[in-house]
């Protein structure tokens, strides 16, 4: 008989023809992605579940699971899956960390651009403004880039990425991590280790590219934020919670900070509404891996780990 894997949202199909044609696979219906309460009905029948990062795998849907051998993130994050009490169940989480990598490093790039050289709010001025805007030459002034340090708060597969871009744009890169790097990785990234706080005290621009964990919640807060140059800008393509959201709002209206770039929100898929109105402030709505190849390629990723769970054929990228 062949194993049965449920898909909760709506995908690029074409990143799953291995899937569809190694086993049974279901997908929604129409264009609505399945809920919560579907997918407890579906799932004892089931022996893969692949969500989406934001689809909520709690214990009581994993204990539903009665054929359920392994959850298969759509995401590199995994905070939306009770991992512990899937570990308990004996059921593998696997993630999709290879293909965000460069896309997710590109979007942290482009925010570092954006909000130095203010390419976002001066767009928005000239189409408001028109011919009224004013375009003198210390007018608008930006922030250098190259000849700044960058500080990168998690150096795994994103954060090396972003750093290597960094460097080539002639940027210093400092950067604290759970585990210090090899010494010749450090040196082939040209990146120096350093504690938190003087990470903090010593960066232009801090970029967030740690997974959430309970240690990482709001690693960046009120006290945090003082410890920053006024003049530095904060880069988050991460995860929401890392950053105490009410607290940023505060320390870039009293200038504790010059800005941010943020692709993620504390409390969901909009930022607080404060934020909204600042110029210093770039947002993007999570688009991190938002290509369509990086879509499919996630796709292929997911589908690479159901089959290389059950078949052994393939590396899988296991979380546990």
């Amino acid at each position: 008989m062949k194993k049965k894997a449920l898909v909760t949202y709506n995908m690029f199909r074409e990143g799953f023809c291995e899937l569809e044609n190694k086993y049974e696979v279901t997908f929604p219906a129409g264009e609505a992605d399945f809920t919560y309460d579907e997918v407890s009905e579906m799932i004892p029948g089931y022996d893969a579940l692949c969500p989406m990062f934001n689809f909520p795998v709690d214990g009581k849907l994993i204990d539903r699971g009665l054929n359920l051998r392994i959850i298969a993130n759509y995401a590199v994050g995994y905070n939306n899956i009770d991992v512990a009490h899937a570990s308990e169940k004996g059921i593998a989480v696997a993630n999709t960390p290879g293909p965000t990598t460069d896309p997710t490093a590109n979007v942290a790039l482009a925010l570092i651009l954006d909000t130095a050289r203010r390419v976002s709010e001066c767009d928005r001025k000239l189409r408001a403004l028109g011919t009224d805007m004013k375009v003198g030459v210390l007018e608008n002034l930006g922030m250098r880039v190259t000849g700044a340090t960058l500080g990168i708060i998690g150096m795994g597969r994103i954060g090396k990425a972003l750093c290597k871009r960094a460097r080539a744009c002639g940027m210093d890169v400092v950067y604290c991590n759970r585990r210090r790097l090899d010494l010749n990785e450090e040196t082939r990234l040209g990146a120096i280790y350093t504690g938190m706080d003087d990470l903090l005290a010593l960066s232009d621009f801090v970029s967030l590219n740690a997974p959430y964990t309970p240690d990482t919640h709001h690693i960046i807060g009120a006290e945090e934020l003082k410890k920053m140059k006024s003049t530095a800008i904060l880069i988050n393509t991460s995860r929401g919670p890392l950053v105490d959201e009410r607290a940023l709002v505060e320390a870039l209206k009293a200038g504790t900070i010059h800005g941010a770039g943020l692709d993620m929100y504390e409390f969901g898929d909009h930022p607080l509404p404060e934020l909204l109105t600042m110029d210093n402030v770039v947002l993007t709505p999570h688009i991190g891996t938002q290509t369509a190849y990086s879509r499919i390629e996630m796709a292929k990723a997911v589908s690479n780990n159901v089959i290389g769970f059950f078949e052994n054929d393939r590396p899988v990228s296991l979380v546990l």
